[in-house]
């Protein structure tokens, strides 16, 4: 079975993209092997056993605040040591607060200097747990190149970042460190250095903080919600719902059934389905319905040595004519999370984005010795015009336009990459006397996947640069 990446209106789809690039900056990484192959252009980045360093250079670059909400950190031999470089950040004058699940042990926290404040979440039974696994640094700086959020579903640990399959999502942005700081302050009590347990909120006892749950973060709509205050199933169901073509999940712990009830609904009405659970939600009441509507599209993560920690959720990567969108964070499917727990959960709509989080998945998917339909990309403007040929489609940056209509000799050519930037502009070039073909030599183009345009006809045609 085939599936479709349908491009319509790409011309539009473009300029947002170029407009709005310069409103913050994102970085996605996994802790697992990937597959490019099936990349639109950018490629997702596996960090070989160097999440914990990449983590330990963002503290070292905190000039004003750190305020980390963790579920658990523990140091051990042969990882980066963060406990120091939290160390340092305060030690060059960085306001550090620290929250952590009070139920885990958090070892690796000892080795923190005492006049770091921490606080760790109840235990009492009306609380869950503190299940996020944020840092957000410099949110009230004035450059807004500082602002960040470090978030996903990669725990502190050498196990998380060396070989439980997870993501890290890093974000450059103003609005939502911001976002996340309110979070933050909430459970802390208090805007200020010391924790206010007076004050404090976690779990059920939460409210909404948050004036907007929409962000517009390098021309990407994001959304945030923070449980149990924002009803985060309904978020996800929703984003379910509006699967028209494609729909992958990954999951730590799958234990509600809604969302199974929700999946295979999607997959009765010809949805193209495929997930992943870890081998410690088989023994949920999803795990035997989805095994048994999806099959061999459906796998059990049975490392013995370690889980599949994603939470995520891929929603039509393959259909750009739809809304291309990906959730990540701490949420869990399960009643917990809903209800009880500390969590967090962003929501990206975004192309780019969810072909990134497919990448990892579909590289998941085959390690477990599933095997994926793969997505074929067509123009649906080269269906209802043909007023010109760009070939080969796949070349080296050099190839050839062939002009079907009686028009002006002169014309502009304009490459555009997946992020709507010109890559190659190509002004009042004249076609030889005569022809209908015009040669593009030499582009210098990097690898990936182009849309050409060509003078004012509306249609773009792809090539994809090896």
């Amino acid at each position: 079975m085939k599936r479709t990446l349908i491009i319509s209106a790409i011309f539009i789809f473009c300029f947002h993209f170029s407009q709005a690039q310069l409103n913050g900056k994102m970085k996605i990484y996994f802790t697992n092997p990937v597959n490019t192959s099936i990349s639109s252009g950018i490629n997702a980045v596996c960090l070989n056993n160097s999440m914990d360093d990449t983590l330990v250079q963002y503290i070292n670059r905190a000039k004003y605040t750190l305020d980390i909400a963790v579920y658990n950190y523990q140091q051990s031999s042969g990882m980066a040591d963060i406990a120091a470089a939290v160390n340092n950040a305060s030690a060059r004058g960085v306001i550090v607060r620290w929250i952590f699940d009070g139920s885990q042990s958090n070892s690796g926290m000892s080795a923190l200097n005492t006049s770091i404040h921490t606080l760790g979440s109840p235990t009492t039974s009306a609380y869950g747990i503190m299940h996020n696994k944020f840092m957000v640094a410099d949110a009230n700086s004035s450059n807004l190149n500082d602002p960040l959020v470090w978030t996903g579903s990669t725990n502190w640990t050498k196990t998380h970042f060396n070989s439980n399959v997870n993501n890290t999502v890093i974000i450059q942005d103003k609005n939502l460190a911001l976002a996340y700081l309110l979070e933050f302050n909430e459970m802390w009590g208090d805007a200020g250095t010391i924790p206010n347990t007076l004050n404090s909120k976690f779990g059920p006892y939460k409210t909404d903080p948050l004036t907007t749950h929409t962000f517009t973060i390098g021309g990407k709509t994001v959304e945030l919600y923070f449980s149990p205050a924002d009803s985060v199933n309904s978020h996800i169901l929703n984003i379910i719902s509006t699967a028209n073509t494609d729909l992958y999940f990954g999951m730590l712990t799958f234990s509600a059934d809604s969302y199974a009830d929700s999946i295979i609904n999607k997959k009765n009405n010809g949805v193209y389905t495929a997930g992943i659970i870890d081998q410690s939600s088989q023994f949920y009441s999803p795990n035997s319905a989805l095994s048994s509507s999806l099959g061999t599209n459906f796998k059990v993560y049975s490392q013995f040595t370690s889980v599949y920690h994603n939470k995520i959720l891929i929603v039509d990567p393959c259909n750009l004519s739809s809304d291309p969108t990906v959730i990540t964070g701490s949420f869990n499917w399960s009643t917990p999370a809903e209800t009880q727990n500390d969590e967090n959960a962003l929501i990206f709509h975004d192309a780019v984005t969810a072909n990134i989080f497919s990448q990892s998945f579909s590289q998941n998917f085959t390690d477990l010795g599933g095997v994926l339909a793969p997505c074929v990309i067509t123009d649906v403007n080269e269906v209802t015009e043909n007023k010109f040929e760009v070939y080969p489609t796949i070349n080296n940056g050099s190839f050839t336009i062939k002009w079907n209509q009686t028009e002006s000799n002169n014309f502009d050519i304009v490459v555009y990459d997946l992020l709507g930037q010109k890559a190659a502009d190509i002004l009042h070039e004249k076609r030889p006397s005569g022809s209908n073909t015009f040669y593009c030599r030499d582009l210098n183009l990097k690898p990936g996947v182009y849309f050409v345009k060509i003078g004012q006809i509306e249609t773009l045609k792809k090539i994809i640069v090896q």
